[in-house]
Formats: C-alpha cells, sequence, structure tokens
C-alpha cells in the first residue's frame, strides 16, 4: 500500500463517522418530544453542540476527497478525467436531492408540493462540487496559487458577510432559485454560506497533496491544525469584537453575536486532527466501507425517516413525540438499519443495477406492445363508428 494512497482512508474513516453522527441527529432531532430539550441539560446541551458539528465536518470532507483526487490527476484542465466525473458527480446529487423530496400522491394528483423545491445538504454538495470544479477550470491554466487563493477567500467571504445575506429572503428571484440562498421558505441548507465549508476541504487538500510525500507531513499538519481550532474556537469571537470596538462596524458586532460559522470550522480541524491521530486505528474495513457508502446510507435513511416518494415515514408517525430513552435507542437501531441496508446494497449493486435496468427494459417492450394493441383496437372501433354513422364507405 503507497503512503500516499493510505493517507485517505482516514478520510473515509471521518465521513463514516460524519455520516453516523448525521443519522443519530436527524432522528432524535425529528422525534424527541419537545419537552425534554433543555440547553440547560448537560447531555443534551452536549448533544446539540456535536450535532452542529456533523455538517460542517461532512461539506469539508467532501470539498477535501473531491479536490483531492481532481488535482492529482497528471491532465489537467478538460482534459482531466476527474473534471467530467466532479460534473457529474454534481448534476447526480442535485438531481437526487430533488428527487428524494418528490411525493408521488402529489405526482398522481397532478401537483408538485413545495417541499419539493426546498433545498438539503444533497444540493448543497452537489453544487458545491460544481463551483470548485469551476474554479478549477477558470485556473488551472494561471500560477498555481491562484486556485487555493480563490478558495480560501470564498470561505472567509461567506463566512466575513454572513449576517448580511442572511436577513435577505431574496423574494425578487424565482422562489426555486432563491431556496438556494435563504432559508425563508423552509430549505434546510442554502449553498451560501455552506460553500464555504467545501471551499476550506478543497484548500486544505491542496495544501495536503502540495507536501503529501513529506514523510513528516504529519507532524506538521496535526499541530497547525489543533492550534488553529482552538484559536477559532477560543478566540475569533473576541477577535470580531475587538474589531467592532475599533471602527464600530456594525458587521463585526453581529459576527461577535452569532459566531457559529468560525467556531465551526475550528471544531472541524480539531476533528480532521484527531481521525489523523487515530488512523492507524482505523482500519477496520466495515468501518471504511461505511465511509465509502455514504450517498447510499443517506438516501436509505431519507427514505426510512422521512418518507420519500410516499410521506410515510418514521417522522411521520413518531414527530417530537418520544422520551430520550426511546430516542436514543431508536437511533442506534436506525443507525445499524439504514448502514446494513446500504452496505448490502453496495454489495450487491451491480446485480441490482442490472435487474433494474432488465426490468426496465422489459416493461418498455410490454408497453410499447400494449400501446400498438391499444392503438390497433380504438382505430378499429372508430371506423366502425364512423361507419355506423355513415361517415366513412365500406
Amino acid at each position: 500500500m503507497s503512503n500516499s494512497k493510505s493517507r485517505l482512508f482516514f478520510l473515509d474513516a471521518i465521513r463514516a463517522w460524519a455520516i453516523l453522527m448525521m443519522l443519530q441527529g436527524h432522528f432524535i432531532d425529528g422525534l424527541l418530544d419537545n419537552a425534554f430539550r433543555d440547553n440547560s441539560n448537560f447531555l443534551f446541551n452536549t448533544w446539540k453542540y456535536f450535532r452542529g458539528i456533523t455538517a460542517p465536518v461532512f461539506f469539508t470532507v467532501s470539498g477535501f476527497i473531491f479536490t483531492f483526487l481532481l488535482i492529482k490527476s497528471p491532465q489537467t484542465g478538460w482534459d482531466n478525467p476527474r473534471v467530467k466525473k466532479g460534473l457529474k458527480r454534481g448534476f447526480e446529487l442535485l438531481a437526487i436531492g430533488y428527487l428524494l423530496r418528490m411525493n408521488l400522491f402529489g405526482i398522481f394528483k397532478g401537483e408538485v408540493y413545495d417541499s419539493f423545491y426546498l433545498i438539503d445538504v444533497l444540493h448543497c454538495i452537489g453544487l458545491s462540487l460544481l463551483f470548485i470544479t469551476g474554479f478549477y477550470l477558470l485556473t488551472f491554466t494561471k500560477q498555481k496559487w491562484i486556485f487555493p487563493i480563490i478558495l480560501i477567500s470564498t470561505t472567509f467571504l461567506l463566512f466575513l458577510f454572513e449576517p448580511t445575506y442572511k436577513a435577505s429572503s431574496f423574494e425578487y428571484l424565482p422562489q426555486f432559485i432563491a431556496n438556494y440562498l435563504s432559508k425563508s421558505n423552509g430549505s434546510v441548507f442554502t449553498i451560501i454560506p455552506w460553500l464555504g465549508y467545501a471551499t476550506m476541504g478543497s484548500f486544505m487538500s491542496v495544501i495536503f497533496s502540495k507536501y503529501q510525500d513529506n514523510k513528516n507531513l504529519y507532524t506538521y499538519i496535526v499541530p497547525i491544525y489543533i492550534l488553529t481550532g482552538l484559536v477559532l474556537i477560543l478566540f475569533s469571537s473576541d477577535f470580531f469584537y475587538s474589531i467592532y470596538e475599533a471602527t464600530g462596524i456594525q458587521l463585526f458586532q453581529s459576527i461577535f453575536n452569532n459566531n457559529y460559522l468560525f467556531i465551526r470550522l475550528g471544531d472541524v480541524l480539531i476533528v480532521f486532527s484527531i481521525f489523523i491521530i487515530l488512523r492507524k486505528y482505523l482500519m477496520n474495513s466495515t468501518w471504511l466501507k461505511i465511509g465509502q457508502s455514504t450517498l447510499s446510507i443517506y438516501i436509505i435513511h431519507f427514505i426510512i425517516l422521512y418518507g420519500s416518494f410516499t410521506g410515510i415515514g418514521l417522522y411521520r408517525f413518531f414527530h417530537h413525540s418520544l422520551n430520550p430513552w426511546v430516542a436514543v435507542f431508536g437511533a442506534i437501531l436506525f443507525m445499524i438499519a439504514s448502514t446494513f441496508i446500504a452496505l448490502k446494497y453496495e454489495n450487491h449493486k451491480a446485480e441490482i443495477k442490472s435487474g433494474l435496468f432488465s426490468f426496465l427494459s422489459t416493461t418498455r417492450i410490454y408497453l410499447e406492445q400494449a400501446a400498438l394493441i391499444a392503438f390497433e383496437i380504438v382505430r378499429t372501433l372508430t371506423e366502425k363508428i364512423l361507419r355506423a354513422l355513415g361517415l366513412i364507405k365500406n
């Protein structure tokens, strides 16, 4: 096993942790009774804090892995096979995001519910991959430092001006576009500021790739991640408030009042450093397979919990109704079930896709034959009726 290849396994381990955190987070947040949501309770508050780390980690690691593979290719620009793969993956995630929000009962009634247009994590990760690919294509012919500068600048600007654009509902835009920019209509995620975590992961990947052959890479990168993370967590709020006091610019006080983006970025760096330190102990094949199957796990969990296509899911029957003991036990079972089903699917993906393709092909043939028969019957009946009415001659 090459040294460079082994470095990617800690990323799979992070993704495995993040998807399991997301599953239990969605289950408990959706089903726990409001009576038990007490921010003064140490356990609940701790759970809530760590739940808030999940999405930033997921976006960051997605940007990291995608960019690592993108710039690793010896080909550049449109000749880089990872460009087309990235574009395909980005649009696939967008399509799956919308598909999971489709309600077939509404379609049968000729309606598309407003929830179909709401934006979730898959939409934003897919669009983030498209943005990163676009940045790459715009800069691959220029000096190498321009690409990472654009990435880190995107993160900084999106995080810095979040209080400004967060206040806008973008009502002047079509709603399906505004949903990517504002939560006012019910979107769970928006591309701003969440693109900032993906571009941060992309920036980290560029630096990582530059020094990946250095045998002391981890010796330097772990303390840098830890130190930077602690500074962001402990001192970034006071830093922005000191700028406000010195300049009187309201933007910096607004950041100080709700400095979750920079603090969460600090959390992400700490998580990365922990998994790098423990990388030698996270080589379990099942654990790594979970990290490599996050999309399948996400889709399965969404269908079971939220009832994609039918609206019939756990959320419908147990929304905010469980006590903590039942919620925790249920979350564990939910994680196991979703992961087990997804891994079984991954193990038999080729056969399932082949069977599905065969079924669809056979169905299409039968439908075509049925359509021809139906057309012939209608044509014959129409001729008989017209002859009976004397409108056509025998």
